[in-house]
């Protein structure tokens, strides 16, 4: 793998952020992180990361901003509500001539896929977003790829579904009691463990020619009730009751129903066979007891 970077610039350190930031600082290299608030400032410092004080979402504080020569991480999401990302506009707008990095990896979705009847999904399915949270994560795609277009500078876009890991379970609405369909009318989902996503990002930013869209997924999808009840388990709390979809039109949140309404299976070999990524956790049978070991 090579990239000719001289630095690393991470656009929206959270926790992928931050995992991808130590895997570039364990490899010898610098790694500079936008901060919002004095809080964010001293949490990037603790881990290493220089702190560039800068809001997405305040054009005239992005002259600070220098990202020359630099590989670009860009993980912060669009805003709330529209069908469009005015931050990534706002960046790109910033990167003229004497200020292009060498590669900008994007985290998208694969809510941009839309309802694929649980058919496989691979990276040439023409999007089909059908919530206002997708159309926005599109915009984003096409925001990059047009400025990618013009400037000449390398984009990879990773499209990933839900990311579960150490910190990223659902166990205070499991401890809540709050339900989940019954198996049968629950539709497919897909996830990935943190780590490897953050492994796919840090190889997607410094393979010799990646390709302009992967895949992020272990390549099993389950359901959302099997990972609820599969979490339960390994808490040693009681599993979720369980409600049929009627019920849970009434009982479930907007939010989980958005997802609910789509089904799909995840494919990921782009990813393994293209790229390289060799998964840490290829399922959740591996995956999930990993993430309760760390925490001890």
């Amino acid at each position: 793998m090579n990239c000719a970077a001289t630095d690393v610039v991470v656009v929206g350190c959270g926790d992928i952020g931050e995992r991808v930031a130590q895997l570039e600082r364990a490899a010898g290299r610098p790694v500079r992180g936008l901060a919002r608030s004095a809080f964010s400032a001293e949490r990037m410092r603790r881990s290493g990361i220089v702190p560039v004080s800068i809001d997405l979402d305040d054009p005239t504080s992005l002259h600070q901003l220098v990202v020359k020569d630099a590989l670009v991480y860009y993980f912060a999401p669009p805003p709330d509500e529209g069908i469009s990302d005015p931050r990534m506009i706002n960046f790109v707008s910033i990167l003229e001539t004497s200020n292009l990095p060498v590669r900008v990896v994007l985290i998208s979705t694969t809510g941009v896929y839309g309802e694929c009847a649980g058919e496989w999904v691979t990276e040439e399915r023409p999007p089909n977003p059908q919530t206002d949270r997708a159309r926005r994560r599109l915009a984003a795609e096409m925001t990059l790829r047009q400025w990618s277009e013009i400037n000449q500078v390398s984009t990879v876009i990773l499209r990933v579904p839900g990311i579960y890991g150490r910190g990223l379970l659902p166990e205070k609405r499991l401890r809540s009691g709050a339900p989940v369909l019954r198996e049968e009318d629950s539709p497919y989902s897909n996830r990935i463990h943190a780590d490897d996503l953050a492994q796919a990002c840090f190889i997607a930013g410094h393979h010799d020619s990646p390709g302009a869209i992967y895949n992020v997924s272990d390549g099993h999808p389950t359901t959302m009730t099997d990972f609820f009840f599969r979490v339960a388990d390994l808490l040693g709390i009681p599993r979720p009751p369980e409600v049929t979809r009627e019920q849970g039109c009434r009982q479930l949140g907007e939010g989980m129903l958005s997802y609910l309404a789509e089904s799909k299976r995840i494919d990921n070999r782009r990813l393994r066979e293209e790229l390289g990524v060799e998964l840490m956790y290829p399922d959740l049978r591996a995956g999930l007891p990993s993430c309760f070991d760390r925490c001890g």
